[in-house]
């Protein structure tokens, strides 16, 4: 698991119009999946999932993705990130993801 900075991934995804916010998507999933041990979820399968139900997954995956940090050793919130969420406020989330993750990176 590597530390990302966070400005740096929000600027990549607004200047290539989202498409570096995909990739990071996939790799903060990846590292939460790889730092609790819980492999249920990979990033490409969440990603398709995302695609396939127009969003909707997206919102199981905020809800999921606080837990797995919280099974590596962050803070639950899991509650959070689904009203985030739920809110349209996707980018918050995964700023707050990533800094749990750059944390447990250290």
């Amino acid at each position: 698991m590597e530390k990302r900075n966070i400005a740096v991934c929000i600027i990549l995804s607004m200047v290539t119009c989202g498409i570096y916010g995909l990739v990071w998507f996939i790799q903060m999933t990846d590292d939460a999946s790889n730092a609790s041990g819980d492999h249920s979820m990979s990033g490409g399968m969440a990603l398709l999932l995302t695609i396939v139900t127009c969003g909707l997954y997206q919102i199981y995956w905020a809800y999921k993705m606080g837990k797995l940090v919280a099974e590596a050793g962050g803070t639950d919130n899991s509650t959070l990130y689904l009203i985030l969420q739920i809110l349209g406020l996707g980018i918050v989330n995964y700023c707050l993801i990533q800094s749990e993750l750059n944390q447990l990176a250290n």
